[in-house]
């Protein structure tokens, strides 16, 4: 069980760092309010690192549904442990978002605007735009998986430098393609969340926006794919 322990409380932590720091900048009343998109972009990467180091021995730290079915692809994880892992995922998105509406609880209630709420849980994009939202979606996810899966050609890597690479790989992304769509690339940190906005009792919270959901499941799950097949055909 440790595994799927460890991708429960990691997928936790990493939405309780990420949704947390757009509730931080983005709500009413919070001491960092109008912190801007470098902080929300500086502190995801360190959301994703932080449980990374953590968890990295127990589970390989995926904590994210995409990258596991990746793998499970090019035959790197076994497919008998994806239901585990997915739901692990998803469940511990769900909770981090929780937390997150706990903590700032008063925060949401003195913010008026329903688009910045349910900014805080989920994506959504700056035009919207099903196929070209998919695509970049699913470009950025290539980019993470392609990126990651390339870091075991790198010589001698000293133990725990490879999540620092990690780290950069997704702060790249965000700051490069994040305008878009907001750079989900991984479906349980948007659809975890997404629920937990549909569920919880938050004040003038307003629609959930479930129609834009296909695009964090869809583009990411579509790039991670192609990133390990593209990865595996190359003659390294």
């Amino acid at each position: 069980m440790l595994p799927y322990i460890a991708e429960f409380i990691g997928t936790m932590l990493l939405i309780l760092l990420g949704d947390g720091v757009v509730a931080n900048v983005n709500l009413n009343k919070s001491g960092m309010k109008g912190g801007g998109s470098v902080q929300i972009t500086l502190a995801w990467g360190l959301a994703v690192l932080i449980p990374a180091y953590i968890f990295g021995v127990a589970s390989g730290a995926s904590f994210n549904p995409a990258l596991t079915l990746a793998l499970a692809v090019d035959g790197s994880f076994a497919w008998s442990m994806v239901p585990g892992y997915l739901v692990a995922q998803f469940a511990g998105a769900f909770v981090g978002a929780i937390l997150v509406y706990i903590l700032f609880k008063g925060q949401f209630d003195a913010t008026e605007d329903q688009k910045t709420k349910l900014g805080v849980f989920c994506t959504s994009p700056s035009i919207p735009n099903l196929t070209l939202n998919i695509l970049s979606e699913a470009i950025g996810t290539f980019v993470l998986v392609f990126a990651i899966k390339g870091l075991a050609n790198v010589p001698d890597i000293a133990s725990g430098v490879d999540k620092l690479f990690v780290f950069g790989i997704i702060v790249s992304v965000g700051m490069s393609l994040g305008g878009l769509t907001g750079y989900a690339i991984n479906p349980a940190r948007d659809l975890g969340p997404r629920l937990a906005h549909t569920i919880l009792p938050i004040k003038g919270k307003g629609d959930s926006n479930w129609g834009y959901a296909i695009v964090p499941l869809a583009g990411p799950i579509i790039g991670a794919i192609a990133a390990v097949l593209l990865y595996g055909a190359i003659p390294w």
